[in-house]
């Protein structure tokens, strides 16, 4: 590891900074903000896995999904004109009378005295699908939806364009700085496997969004059609929680945006899925903080210095 600050190994430091991470995201789920977020949340739809690698396939950047009468009458907000929608499957039961064999207590046919099955006619639940169209929020516009702080980072980075070069150096996957499906800041396309920035952002949200991807492309790609070996909640959780460490090690504060986004991809307030991946978060982290240095000693002399200073 190309990194040692004063005496702190490089665990140690790691280690505080997740510890910072966890103290931050506890304090916005006590807050009322995350009670009125949850509220909001609890009105989208829960979809299979199927149906959300359909809208993942259709719109990589999706984040909430919902009908367009859904979008109107449960959050205020219309879906804008000239939007296509994400086509998914919706389960339609019905119900028919169907000839079959009577069944006893004990799961064989009955038999009648010839001991031929006994027929009967029953009422039985079956079930079709329906292609029905969603749109993602930011696909829509209109009253804001509850939210525990996530905002757009701005300002700039001293040595911004060195630390952005070894950064994109360190990349396991080319990054193109294009705009990616809807809203997103960023976006790791696991198929092509290219990274997409927005371009035109702040120095600051920028360079978080390049190690999230980053660390998107180094902890989840999969190959093909496989599925994804983690959950999307935990996915999020890591990827933002390493962009997180490495910004703060490079003396890049992103609390006011990554404290909200972990806490948003959280399923509850004990904070599981960041405690079950603190070593991944640690160790991906780690490498991509000695990868950065390397490709760019400067970097690391000049942050000796800074807490040389604060000292």
């Amino acid at each position: 590891m190309g990194f040692e600050l004063n005496g702190t190994t490089p665990d140690e430091k790691i280690k505080e900074l997740t510890e910072k991470l966890e103290q931050g995201v506890s304090e916005i789920f006590t807050s009322g903000r995350y009670a009125e977020y949850l509220s909001a949340m609890s009105k989208f739809h829960s979809y299979s896995f199927g149906n959300v690698m359909l809208i993942l396939m259709q719109n990589p950047a999706a984040s909430c999904v919902a009908g367009y009468h859904t979008w109107k009458k449960n959050f205020g907000r219309t879906v804008k004109a000239g939007e296509h929608g994400i086509k998914i499957l919706a389960p339609c039961p019905y119900r028919r009378f169907v000839e079959q064999d009577q069944i006893d207590a004990n799961g064989q046919p009955v038999l009648d005295a010839s001991g031929k099955p006994v027929r009967e006619r029953t009422l039985v639940q079956l079930m079709r699908f329906r292609i029905v169209t969603v749109f993602d929020i930011s696909q829509t516009e209109g009253k804001e939806l509850p939210s525990i702080g996530v905002r757009e980072l701005t300002g700039d980075i001293t040595n911004y364009t060195e630390l952005a070069d070894a950064i994109t150096s360190a990349s396991p996957v080319p990054i193109l700085y294009e705009a990616p499906p809807g809203s997103a800041k960023g976006c790791f396309n696991s198929v092509t496997g290219e990274i997409y920035i927005r371009p035109e952002m702040s120095q600051r949200q920028t360079v978080k969004t390049m190690l999230h991807e980053i660390s998107h492309a180094m902890l989840h790609r999969r190959t093909g059609n496989d599925a994804p070996a983690k959950e999307r909640h935990t996915r999020e959780v890591e990827a933002e929680s390493v962009a997180y460490v490495v910004c703060q090690h490079f003396g890049i504060d992103t609390s006011d945006y990554s404290f909200g986004y972990v806490a948003g991809w959280s399923k509850g307030k004990e904070l599981d899925e960041l405690k079950a991946s603190l070593d991944t978060i640690r160790s991906c982290a780690a490498n991509l903080i000695d990868a950065i240095e390397q490709r760019c000693p400067s970097l690391c002399t000049q942050r000796n210095q800074t807490v040389q200073q604060e000292r």
